[in-house]
């Protein structure tokens, strides 16, 4: 990662986080209040080939001992009616402020993936955590509503795994690798507004 978009995330986190702290504090309130602790869920997830973080996010479903793998449609009766409303929105990821401060993630960059698929496919994480993990990126943008509606018809762990290592792995890899060799502060910032600019939508 270069100074300037370090210097350039460090920044806007700060500010995004000033300005959004009430509503971060009013969302946390209303998860503890209709959905009970814990308020918050955290993922580890890899910022680099073999290092791994906490990703913070607010909790969407109910809690389960055994969690593991990507959301499908094996995991939609637990999210919570508030959760649903995050998620739409988008809302449950602004923790992730946090983790940009810190420097686990960058506000733009392929999304941080979970251990067991770097550790399955270590040639193609390899290059693509050359690049640091963002909230968002080039495939969050083309690709990601195209992998939600694949995995909402899983109905089984093993199904969505199934799907998400042959249909989505390989392509949000593709694109990943597009960002990182072509990745600068103009892009980034063309990538932040389609994203702000398709949520507003």
């Amino acid at each position: 990662m270069t100074l300037s978009k370090r210097l350039f995330d460090v920044v806007l986190a700060l500010l995004l986080g000033l300005l959004l702290l009430p509503v971060i504090a009013l969302i946390a309130l209303i998860v503890l209040l209709r959905d009970g602790a814990p308020v918050f869920y955290i993922s580890e997830r890899m910022r680099a080939f073999d290092e791994g973080f906490g990703l913070v996010k607010f909790r969407t479903m109910t809690v389960a001992e055994a969690d593991s793998g990507v959301s499908g449609g094996d995991k939609a009766a637990r999210i919570t009616p508030t959760g649903r409303v995050l998620r739409r929105t988008r809302l449950d990821e602004l923790p992730q402020l946090w983790n940009v401060l810190v420097g686990d993630i960058s506000f733009v960059g392929p999304r941080p993936p979970l251990r067991q698929y770097v550790e399955r496919f270590p040639e193609v994480y390899r290059e693509v955590l050359k690049a640091r993990p963002g909230i968002t990126g080039l495939a969050t943008i083309v690709y990601h509503g195209h992998e939600e509606r694949l995995l909402a018809r899983c109905r089984t762990l093993e199904e969505t795994d199934a799907v998400y290592t042959r249909a989505c792995v390989p392509r949000k890899a593709r694109l990943d690798l597009i960002y990182r060799d072509n990745r600068s502060l103009c892009m980034d910032l063309a990538l932040m507004w389609r994203t702000a600019a398709r949520r507003r939508g």
